[in-house]
């Protein structure tokens, strides 16, 4: 009998802890603060934590393009580890095989395009680049993203960089970094 009552004990704590784990795995993302144009987020996954600075364009074109939302992120990934893994969700399906630039001052950098359901977002080519670019970007005043959807058409997303070393500073904080 108690045998019978320690495995139900058991049980109940391995299924209350899946049930917990997958509340915790399906969270979203949760705002760590604001700071002028940049906001710091976390979110929890299956993947562990990730903690990222996060902007929109203060200007697009052409205007009247059709496009989804257009973000700019700077990822941290404790578990993988990953600090600093810069991220552009465009807002469209970007041309097969076509980069991404970013330019902040007379500093440009090149991304590649990936394919992710009815968009594509860019990462930088060189990865020994990106610590550059984010030390680029905590100096500058604006980044300018320039790319060419499938339909041809050539976009520039201009993102003020007013803000990003605190939100940069409070997702590296908390990830523990």
């Amino acid at each position: 009998m108690i045998g019978l009552s320690r495995s139900l004990a058991a049980g109940f704590f391995v299924a209350t802890a899946l049930v917990a784990t997958q509340a915790v795995a399906d969270s979203g993302p949760t705002l760590l603060g604001a700071y002028k144009n940049w906001s710091a987020l976390q979110s929890v996954s299956r993947d562990g934590k990730s903690c990222y600075a996060m902007s929109q364009p203060k200007s697009s074109e052409p205007k009247k393009a059709k496009r989804d939302a257009i973000y700019f992120l700077i990822n941290t990934w404790p578990a993988r580890p990953a600090k600093d893994e810069v991220e552009v969700v465009l807002g469209y399906e970007a041309k097969a095989d076509s980069t991404v630039t970013v330019q902040v001052g007379p500093e440009k950098f090149e991304l590649f395009t990936k394919q992710d359901g009815d968009n594509s977002n860019a990462w930088m080519k060189d990865s020994n680049e990106e610590a550059r670019l984010v030390a680029a970007m905590s100096r500058g005043a604006s980044a300018v993203v320039t790319g060419t959807s499938a339909r041809g058409t050539a976009t520039k997303d201009t993102y003020s960089l007013s803000g990003i070393s605190g939100a940069l500073d409070k997702a590296h904080s908390a990830c523990g970094l």
